[in-house]
């Protein structure tokens, strides 16, 4: 007897095993699906990043590469300049011919500062690069300079320093004769009300700005509000204490006073220039083992210039270009620059401060300088010369001089032809850091004087800790 059960399992077998065979294939095909999925999801995250990293995480470490690609190279560098009262600098420019009753300023001020161009007559200078630049302009041409700074911003949130582009040096020139105290301070109080107003200097009280002042810091050291006392009182202010300062002469008594070079009459308006010039100096035949150029002193009396100077004038080696005496004019640049390129040491003794515009454009013409003063060079301008004075000039003690304990052309004679040698080449690898670039062209291929200050002003407030 056959069970009924197995009677209706045997006549509905055949669809079921079709059923079966119908579920079978279903899994088969989700199996193959899923099992390529995988396969070509797994190789592909391989491939393509040759890690085990799936493609999401690769796409999340790629968000740090793509913010690279735009990272700002003036970060850290960026300077917001005040956008000054023109009477404040360009006023007075505009009445140039009230600066000085000796001298005409006006000239002095065209090309950006740089002066007229130099016409060299005796040829020895080449044709462009070259202005009858006047010691006192820097505050004209620096700022030119900073017209072309490529990390300029007016979002004051966004700048290490701020630079202020008051012409106190120039503002302060007419009144340095002949007015009362009150006169020589009034455009400086005038200023300094202005700026206590500005958001920006109540930000951070002034520590991250900077001025640039084209004259000795003794003209601003006024103690006292008698006018028989000389120059301006800026630098005893508060205000003036929490500046960045730039003189072309330090007191040596602030330690936020900076010594910068005077301007020379070169300046480079791209590098083929200055290497021109560099093997020009190379070439250089030089006759006199040393010079001197400058005035005795009017009264008389016998200073430290003037033993220099007579000591020159009784040596068969030096050559002694007396200013104000027969043909030898000293206003003459070509003529100061002819005489800097024919010796091989240049004497820059103290004058009516420690330091010298022609120290610098003596350096330009390949001239070794000669010291007698610290305060003359090596404690003024640290951001721009070796620390190891040794390796571009000599130093002969005032002391030995006044003395007479000392004969100047007898130090000179000690050094060979190899030591005079390798200092006039580290002068002239110097050349292009100790001059100003034309500040009318964009010139990225030079690191001039300007973009020394500047690293100079920005590290300094980095390491003060204000921003």
């Amino acid at each position: 007897m056959v069970n009924s059960n197995s009677k209706k399992f045997a006549k509905s077998s055949p669809f079921s095993s079709l059923f079966l065979l119908v579920v079978f294939c279903f899994f088969l095909l989700f199996a193959y699906q899923f099992s390529h999925q995988f396969f070509v999801h797994k190789y592909l995250t391989i491939k393509f990043n040759n890690t085990t990293l799936k493609q999401h995480q690769y796409q999340e470490e790629q968000v740090p590469a793509a913010q690279a690609s735009v990272f700002d190279p003036c970060t850290g560098r960026y300077i917001y300049v005040y956008d000054l009262p023109d009477r404040f600098n360009f006023r007075i420019i505009q009445h140039c011919q009230n600066l000085s009753r000796t001298s005409d300023v006006c000239k002095h001020v065209t090309n950006s500062g740089l002066g007229p161009k130099l016409v060299d007559t005796s040829s020895t200078l080449p044709e462009t690069g070259w202005y009858v630049t006047d010691q006192f302009m820097l505050e004209i041409i620096f700022h030119n300079s900073m017209k072309q700074y490529e990390c300029l911003t007016t979002d004051y949130s966004k700048s290490t320093a701020v630079y202020i582009p008051y012409y106190i040096g120039l503002g302060i020139m007419q009144y340095l004769f002949g007015y009362s105290a009150s006169q020589r301070d009034a455009l400086i109080n005038d200023f300094l009300h202005w700026l206590r107003a500005r958001p920006e200097w109540a930000a951070r009280g002034g520590r991250d700005h900077f001025m640039v002042i084209g004259r000795v810091a003794w003209d601003f050291f006024r103690t006292t509000n008698e006018s028989k006392r000389w120059g301006g009182k800026f630098l005893t202010l508060p205000e003036a204490k929490n500046m960045t300062l730039l003189f072309i002469e330090t007191s040596n008594m602030h330690e936020n006073e900076f010594g910068i070079p005077y301007p020379t009459y070169f300046h480079p308006s791209e590098k083929s220039q200055v290497v021109a010039w560099q093997e020009q100096l190379r070439s250089k035949t030089r006759p006199w083992l040393f010079s001197f150029a400058g005035k005795r002193h009017p009264n008389g009396i016998a200073t430290m210039r003037d033993l220099i100077m007579d000591q020159c004038a009784n040596a068969t080696r030096c050559n002694l270009h007396e200013c104000g005496t027969g043909t030898q004019d000293c206003h003459s640049p070509s003529n100061i620059l002819g005489l800097f390129m024919s010796s091989i040491f240049c004497l820059q003794p103290p004058g009516d401060s420690p330091t010298r515009k022609s120290t610098f454009d003596s350096m330009v013409a390949g001239c070794i300088p000669v010291f007698f003063h610290p305060g003359s060079a090596y404690k003024q301008y640290y951001w721009y010369l070796p620390s190891n004075f040794n390796k571009y000039s000599v130093y002969i003690p005032e002391k030995a001089v006044l003395e007479g304990t000392v004969r100047i052309e007898d130090v000179l004679l000690g050094y060979s032809d190899e030591q005079i040698n390798e200092m006039r080449e580290n002068i002239l690898a110097m050349i292009p850091t100790l001059v100003y670039k034309d500040p009318r062209n964009k010139s990225d291929d030079i690191r001039d004087a300007f973009d020394v200050t500047v690293d100079g002003v920005l590290r300094r407030i980095h390491s003060r800790n204000v921003l």
